[in-house]
């Protein structure tokens, strides 16, 4: 069993787009931002972590095989079960996505592509170096054991990668509604990066915000509070060392500061960033708390608790 690599097929497509929208902005025909060095710190992300998933990837399959010989059943490969996988991964991504953000452990891997203060098209190239190092990558064996190949999911989550290169940009505004309410768009991702506290921990989704929807994390794209870009403690390095194990670093540092204590370890691994042993938490919700006392006539409003 062999399938082509979708990323490697449309790297090209992927160059010229940068381009493209590289031009368009420069030229005032688009909207957005691009800085030299952080673009070229994005590309740089992106042809390490080519390098890194390259190089890992018989781990990655190695561990995705572990389960094979549990399946309930297997699934043969043709265009019913190509559709129904892609719709079941990207629902397994949503959920790997949220946790991701919601727990360190996985958010010292993700926060490498949340890094840059600005949203183009490069950005979507700025990828952790980790591979499955994690295990964030079990979270899809549901999928083996319900009957897809390792293969065939490798596959399908390079095109699910493949569509959310096109909404990181700021040169496309808003869908037709009909697809805004389906599907991932520009617009619903950008609410995604932004630090803005309404906007923090939502849309998770990679190709359709009705899980964002059905499960409670979706907010919208307000006109009124454009999107601030970046992570809530700014990374001012363009070393791509730097920007792909920062996060950990930082939570090595946490832990040899809590002296041997493996359950503050494990509580820091398994909580969400920003969270303290001491109870002094910085996690988004404390952070939507204070930006609501300081602002109480926003409390309720989309994305923000009501007190």
């Amino acid at each position: 069993m062999e399938f082509p690599s979708p990323t490697t097929l449309a790297a090209p497509a992927f160059v010229l787009a940068v381009l493209w929208e590289w031009w368009a902005v420069h030229s005032g025909r688009a909207k957005g931002r691009y800085e030299r060095k952080d673009a070229i710190t994005s590309m740089l992300m992106g042809t390490g972590n080519l390098v890194v998933n390259t190089l890992t990837g018989f781990a990655a399959m190695w561990m995705m095989m572990l389960a094979w010989p549990y399946r309930l059943a297997e699934i043969p490969v043709t265009w019913w079960s190509l559709l129904g996988l892609f719709v079941l991964y990207d629902l397994v991504y949503y959920w790997k996505h949220r946790l991701a953000h919601r727990m360190r452990w996985f958010w010292m891997e993700h926060v490498t592509h949340h890094s840059s203060t600005h949203y183009n098209l490069t950005t979507a190239l700025r990828q952790p170096w980790f591979g499955p190092f994690t295990g964030l990558i079990l979270i899809g064996l549901p999928l083996v054991l319900v009957g897809f190949h390792p293969l065939f999911i490798f596959f399908v989550g390079g095109l699910n990668l493949v569509y959310q290169f096109w909404i990181h940009t700021e040169a496309i505004g808003r869908m037709p509604a009909w697809f805004e309410a389906v599907m991932n768009t520009p617009s619903h991702h950008r609410v995604h990066h932004a630090i803005n506290p309404r906007y923090l921990d939502t849309n998770y989704a990679g190709v359709f915000i009705v899980w964002d929807r059905m499960f409670g994390s979706f907010v919208p794209e307000l006109e009124s509070d454009p999107p601030v870009y970046g992570i809530v403690k700014p990374l001012e390095s363009h070393n791509p060392l730097t920007v792909a194990f920062h996060e950990a670093g930082g939570l090595a540092r946490d832990c040899w500061r809590d002296g041997l204590r493996p359950d503050r370890w494990v509580r820091r691994f398994i909580n969400g960033p920003g969270w303290s042993p001491t109870g002094e938490h910085n996690r988004s919700t404390e952070l939507k708390a204070a930006y609501i006392a300081a602002h109480p006539e926003e409390a309720g409003t989309s994305g923000l608790p009501k007190t």
